[in-house]
């Protein structure tokens, strides 16, 4: 343990991390404001609404990012974390109170939540690691943070220049974290300095991505729920726990379990891998949120045909396989084939709905993925047939 940090605070980097109930309490708060934003959107579908829903995706994502980063080094048990892990969830429960209204009344109160999480996290942390190396670090983040809040603020004042301050704000902060979060006088942090537990944070990956799935199926068995159990809504259903189930399959299978290990290989710079994981986190889970949207609008009204319904169940599976596709490349250093043929087979496939039911269109692009599913496997399957091949030849 370095000497001037509490050993009730730092945690060891060589026990293996797992996640803490807390953090899983933590998350709670991202199934809400997921719960939020699929509302939102779904009621305007705009472009204008289609980007004022990622920009609030992409702050909430940040929160969460920033917050298993940060909660990475440093132990869940330890009563000064815990108090940071509740501050930030009682700050994104509010950011979520206020995602439908967030461009309207209350943006004011999402801009506080968000500028008061990452400004309260540094009061927090900055006293307690004093003389501490990671005390610069987090130095150098609340800086830019506090310059990034007036532009969250001033926003939050003037609604004829909101989004574009917002989005703004945010494209200063992820260019930032990519490029270390360079200081005056401060300097940048290294990507030994940002090193993190490979294991621990692929596994807040997959969990937040399980959770961007469960929204998904909830927000479906709640619309069908409500729609009735006739013929059309129940096969609207099923396409939507199909669709769910194949999302699920091409996160996991193969890189979406690798990253860790990913992470871990390359030394300090997993680092870099990490972050840019978590980038493309985001892009698949505004994927998985779009997918959502069109999911609930099909089993809500089976028979419409709407070209606003049909892009985005479009859109929301396209952005889901380009931001898996880019994490293979990034794990994996390779093309998955059978998802770069699906990217424009989607795409094709709601060419071809035009004029089609909101149902048929959603059989389409769940057919399409589940044929992505077995493309996918085929190698694998061919090569354990050729391991019983060879083990049942004759010597």
């Amino acid at each position: 343990m370095t000497s001037g940090l509490p050993e009730r605070l730092l945690q060891r980097r060589e026990n293996p991390r797992r996640t803490s109930f807390l953090e899983l309490f933590f998350d709670l708060t991202v199934i809400f404001a997921l719960t939020r934003l699929s509302r939102a959107f779904l009621h305007d579908l705009s472009i204008l609404g289609g980007f004022q829903v990622l920009v609030l995706l992409a702050a909430i994502w940040w929160v969460w990012f920033v917050t298993a980063w940060s909660a990475d080094w440093f132990d869940p048990r330890a009563p000064l974390i815990v108090a940071l892990l509740l501050w930030v969830m009682f700050g994104g429960l509010l950011m979520a109170a206020a995602v439908p209204t967030a461009f309207d009344e209350h943006a004011l109160v999402f801009a506080v939540a968000y500028v008061a999480i990452h400004l309260g996290r540094a009061a927090l942390l900055l006293p307690a690691l004093r003389g501490h190396p990671l005390q610069v670090r987090t130095a150098r983040v609340a800086i830019w943070f506090a310059v990034s809040g007036v532009l969250w603020i001033v926003g939050a004042a003037l609604a004829s220049v909101r989004e574009l301050l917002w989005a703004l704000a945010l494209v200063m902060e992820y260019g930032l974290a990519r490029l270390g979060w360079p200081t005056p006088r401060l300097g940048r942090s290294s990507w030994p300095d940002l090193q993190v537990n490979g294991g621990h944070l692929s596994e807040r990956y997959q969990q937040i991505f399980i959770i961007a799935l469960g929204e998904l199926i909830l927000m479906a068995g709640v619309t069908y729920s409500d729609a009735g159990f006739d013929h059309e809504h129940t096969m609207a259903f099923v396409l939507a726990f199909v669709t769910a189930v194949a999302l699920a399959r091409l996160y996991l299978v193969p890189a979406g379990g690798r990253v860790g290990a990913a992470i871990e290989a390359a030394g300090p710079p997993g680092s870099k891998l990490a972050l840019l994981a978590g980038y493309l986190h985001l892009v698949m889970i505004a994927g998985v949120l779009a997918t959502s949207v069109a999911m609930e609008m099909t089993i809500e009204d089976p028979a419409v045909r709407d070209h606003g319904h049909l892009v985005v169940g479009v859109v929301g599976p396209v952005l889901f396989l380009v931001g898996r596709i880019l994490l293979s490349m990034l794990v994996d250093s390779h093309l998955p084939w059978a998802r770069l043929i699906g990217v424009p087979a989607i795409i094709v496939g709601g060419f071809v709905s035009i004029g089609l039911s909101q149902l048929a269109a959603s059989a389409i692009v769940a057919g399409i993925l589940l044929l992505i599913v077995l493309l996918d496997a085929m190698p694998a399957m061919w090569r354990r047939e050729s391991v019983v091949g060879s083990d049942a030849a004759p010597g």
